[in-house]
């Protein structure tokens, strides 16, 4: 049997990133945090951190780590059957992209968390590498585009985003004043989320440009828009989270009738419990 301690000491420290933040978070030492982490390599006989280049989970310490989410959500169960047992709120901690947070997430779960006294501690990942927080055993669920569940897991469809090249009417009139062209994408500097984001690649393959862009970037949903409507660039922009600036002409597309579609799948671990079944159940009812 394992010491769940350890393994509690092992998803602080790839939780928080290191050592020093794990003890604060676990009222532990550095050192002592360390100890743990040393007698659960001992106990296994094989490392369960890479600590160079960065900190990350072994292969044995990401399976330990999935192991570790499931047994956490399967307790919750029995602490529910077996109110007499001590209890403490459960941290469901799930990946998921900035976009649908800032949209329809938090009307989505809020009954769920209420209800289940959950509290979400919400891992934020562009929605086409998510998926790797589950694999790496980071995360008990998670929200990305990738239609194909993992081995061990589920998914199911809760629905799609459509995203439209937004921009202010003074940008648009200074950079598109006789609509797109390659010159145009050439010159207009763009907003872009973060590295991992293929908004923009897959908008301009649609139009059929291939080249070199300029562009900004800004991993925030909230500063993506501010941005768009200060005139410093346009970008892909969830059109639920544009609705108002839409209406009030703050915002206008640089190319009419282009658009993305983008799938939303929920993937989660076979074997999680029921507090993830009743979140499924509530997503599977959602369709965006």
């Amino acid at each position: 049997m394992f010491d769940y301690k350890l393994l509690h000491a092992l998803a602080t420290v790839v939780e928080c990133g290191g050592f020093e933040r794990a003890g604060d978070m676990l009222g532990l030492s550095q050192s002592a945090v360390s100890q743990r982490i040393k007698a659960l390599e001992v106990r296994l006989g094989q490392p369960v951190l890479v600590r160079h280049p960065k900190l990350s989970p072994t292969p044995a310490g990401q399976r330990l780590l999935t192991h570790y989410q499931q047994v956490q959500l399967l307790e919750r169960d029995l602490h529910q059957a077996l109110p007499t047992l001590d209890n403490t709120a459960t941290r469901l901690r799930i990946a998921i992209n900035a976009d649908s947070v800032v949209t329809w997430w938090a009307d989505a779960v809020s009954d769920i968390c209420q209800s289940e006294g959950v509290l979400l501690d919400l891992v934020i990942e562009d929605q086409d590498v998510g998926l790797k927080r589950l694999r790496d055993g980071d995360v008990a669920a998670c929200l990305c585009a990738t239609p194909t569940p993992i081995a061990g897991a589920r998914c199911i469809k809760v629905g799609e985003m459509r995203y439209l090249p937004l921009a202010s009417p003074a940008y648009v009139q200074r950079y598109f004043p006789e609509g797109i062209s390659p010159e145009a994408f050439q010159q207009a500097p763009v907003i872009v989320f973060g590295p991992h984001d293929q908004l923009q690649h897959q908008f301009l393959a649609q139009c059929g440009y291939h080249g070199y862009f300029p562009y900004h970037l800004c991993p925030s949903s909230e500063g993506f828009v501010r941005l768009a409507m200060a005139g410093i660039g346009y970008g892909m922009v969830p059109q639920l989270q544009a609705l108002d600036q839409l209406q009030y002409g703050h915002l206008v597309s640089i190319a009419p009738g282009h658009s993305l579609t983008v799938p939303l799948y929920w993937h989660f671990w076979r074997h999680s419990g029921q507090l993830i079944q009743h979140l499924t159940k509530s997503l599977n009812h959602l369709m965006l």
